[in-house]
């Protein structure tokens, strides 16, 4: 009988480990449903910087953008400016964002720093452990959902964006009528 030459064992060793990963993968991975339009968006209840907490929850009636940052990531500094603007329109009319930071829990300054200099009103909830973040599926920041009135994912959106756009406003202004029409109460 031959001996396997170095590249047949070396193959088997691999062939061998994929399969170890492969089965490791099917028994121990829980599958996760990508969030789509029409989806309830998940429920969660973060500290806020600055103190207090906030959750999802208890904006229901509101149209909501849950925006995941973090003040490392220059696309996620470079939309801040637009994104305080889209509040600034809205947030009388039921509309209210939260800048959910993954920022380490030791970050405190860093997001002082951000807020002082994007001159930033909303709510920062703070999600450390990336347990919102992961629960959502975020794979990147920025990324933002936007939800309807009943907790309900409307869109998502991958990425910085200009959110002094006006198709933005006109978007979120859609939501907001569809809310007062189907019964819901934006604005409370």
């Amino acid at each position: 009988m031959t001996r396997p030459g170095r590249a047949t064992l070396s193959l088997l060793i691999a062939a061998a480990v994929f399969a170890a990963g492969a089965a490791w993968f099917v028994l121990f991975h829980t599958p996760l449903v990508k969030l789509r339009s029409g989806a309830q968006a998940p429920g969660f209840t973060l500290p806020v910087h600055g103190g207090g907490n906030v959750s999802l929850e208890s904006l229901r009636g509101k149209i909501v953008f849950v925006n995941f940052w973090a003040t490392w990531c220059p696309p996620c500094l470079k939309e801040a400016p637009s994104l305080q603007k889209l509040y600034d329109q809205l947030k009388g009319e039921g509309f209210e964002i939260l800048a959910v930071s993954i920022d380490d829990a030791g970050s405190s300054a860093a997001i002082d720093g951000f807020r002082r200099d994007y001159s930033i009103t909303f709510p920062i909830p703070l999600d450390p452990d990336r347990r919102v973040y992961d629960t959502y599926q975020v794979f990147g920041v920025p990324e933002t959902f936007l939800v309807d009135e009943r907790g309900r994912v409307i869109e998502q959106f991958v990425g910085p964006q200009d959110w002094a756009d006006p198709r933005y406003s006109r978007a979120i202004r859609r939501a907001l009528a569809a809310a007062k029409d189907s019964g819901g109460s934006p604005g409370g």
